[in-house]
């Protein structure tokens, strides 16, 4: 088995762990607190984001 870095499993487990990020934002903004919501929905976005783009130059 491929070592086990952060790197590899972060892409691995990159659908699971986006979709636990917009959990935790949900929770904060049922809890009012829209700003720390919108900080995680932004860490959520840079990984995305960066999938993107290396999905896309790998093909």
């Amino acid at each position: 088995m491929a070592e086990e870095t952060v790197a590899a499993l972060a892409q691995l487990y990159l659908g699971n762990i986006l979709y636990a990020i917009e959990l935790a934002a949900s929770s904060l903004d049922a809890d009012g607190k829209a700003e720390n919501a919108a900080y995680y929905r932004g860490i959520a976005r840079k990984l995305a984001e960066a999938h993107g783009r290396e999905k896309a130059a790998t093909e």
